[in-house]
């Protein structure tokens, strides 16, 4: 029996969009220069806060940093209900969960930077409800890269973290996933570049979802 925990922001869904529209509004109105989109993707996958400390320059989180992250969170629904920013699956990610939720040697978790409402949101989306056996979120687990999320997941299923799979966009993914013991899996359709995800402990990158089947196949020939 395997696990095999799956990010959620930039893995499953692209969310980029949405995210990054929330944080300007944020930072606007606080009066702080608008960050750029690609300052928000180096930072997605990280607890909130922490997030904005980081965008903001800071080492830790200071008291505006959490009256920020209080102020994302009242922002988040009514955007994401407005035209243009849903958070779609990626190509093919409907295809793939569908495929390995079937297998009887797999049992499929969440460990995402999202709060449990956010992933509960997503699920409820996509119908993804009942395919997570365990999954632990923002909410649960201090922030990426601490492996806490993938070791607490592997105690709930009651598998070893070295027979544990870790699949993210983010190096905080690959740095977690290797902190726990697990195997890395990187996407290439996320938010970050191939060679960042290589240095940060990859196993192996995949550039679709396929890739990840196929992955998996070659380990048990």
């Amino acid at each position: 029996m395997q696990l095999v925990l799956f990010d959620c922001d930039g893995t499953l869904v692209d969310s980029a969009g949405l995210i990054h529209e929330v944080m300007s509004r944020t930072f606007r109105d606080f009066a702080l220069p608008l960050p750029q989109l690609a300052d928000t993707k180096g930072v997605i996958g990280l607890t909130l806060d922490i997030a904005i400390a980081r965008m903001r320059g800071l080492p830790h989180v200071d008291d505006q940093c959490l009256a920020m992250t209080a102020h994302y969170k009242s922002l988040f629904a009514g955007v994401r209900a407005e035209p243009g920013f849903e958070e779609p699956l990626f190509p093919g990610i409907a295809a793939l969960i569908s495929t390995l939720s079937k297998q009887d040697d797999l049992i499929l978790g969440a460990v995402t930077g999202k709060s449990r409402r956010g992933l509960q949101a997503i699920c409820a989306s996509h119908g993804f409800e009942k395919t997570f056996f365990t999954s632990r979120t923002a909410d649960d687990c201090p922030s990426k890269p601490h492996p806490a999320m993938v070791t607490e997941c592997c105690d709930e299923a009651g598998i070893d973290p070295a027979r544990t799979i870790v699949v993210g966009d983010a190096i905080y993914d690959m740095q977690m996933a290797k902190s726990a013991g697990a195997r890395a899996i990187g996407v290439a359709w996320g938010y970050a570049s191939v060679p960042e995800l290589m240095a940060s402990g990859a196993d192996y990158v995949a550039h679709a979802p396929d890739d990840i089947l196929k992955w998996m196949e070659n380990r048990h020939a």
